[in-house]
């Protein structure tokens, strides 16, 4: 696998709920100044097109800043916009199938709840993993219970892969994941819902360290 260099460190996940009436670009531009190093476009309601002309536009931003572009579960999307991968989880599209379609250069991520699913990653193909929840989190509905510091250990042992926690972190928090020996955060909420998308992103980066 021959993708770009990429860098797990504060990954941003975009929500439009929270985002608001502010545009996107706006938010995620901002985000980057205060050290976002990752960027993933979920959207689960907005119609195809709408989506390919975000991804586009986000793209134009963010690669001249080095920062990879992912679109969450939908290959189509990132195929059409020429996004740098894709994230799935346990009930998307199989990680095998994505690889297939987006090719070797592709960046790959797969959400990972509990280290029984780690039979069903192949190192071969998956890129990164992310893991949790760590905390209560409301921005996803359908989210699993908090993993306890054993449950995280649990799948870290069982992977070489580079790891990214997600779920309910913020600036109070982000120590724990990185004690804990994940290789990076995941926000959602902490980002998009902050008034000052910059100084939440460098809270957040001072806070993981």
């Amino acid at each position: 696998m021959s993708h770009p260099p990429y860098d797990l460190t504060l990954y941003l996940v975009t929500d439009p709920v929270l985002i608001g009436d502010r545009p996107l670009e706006a938010v995620v531009a901002a985000a980057v100044e205060g050290g976002v190093t990752m960027v993933q476009l979920r959207d689960k309601t907005a119609e195809s097109r709408a989506l390919i002309e975000t991804a586009e536009r986000l793209i134009e931003i963010l690669r001249p800043q080095g920062v990879p572009l992912l679109v969450n579960d939908r290959v189509d999307v990132a195929l059409a916009a020429g996004a740098d991968g894709v994230h799935v989880g346990q009930s998307d599209m199989p990680a095998a199938t994505v690889r297939r379609l987006l090719g070797d250069d592709a960046i790959i991520g797969v959400s990972v709840t509990s280290a029984s699913q780690m039979a069903g990653i192949d190192p071969g193909i998956v890129n990164y993993l992310g893991v949790g929840p760590l905390f209560a989190t409301s921005t996803k509905g359908d989210a699993a219970a908090p993993l306890s510091d054993d449950a995280i250990r649990r799948i870290l042992a069982r992977t070489r892969l580079r790891t990214v926690g997600i779920g309910g972190i913020d600036a109070a928090n982000a120590h724990r994941p990185k004690a804990l020996g994940l290789g990076g955060i995941a926000v959602v909420s902490a980002i998009c819902a902050a008034a000052d998308p910059e100084a939440a992103a460098r809270a957040l980066r001072e806070a993981f360290g």
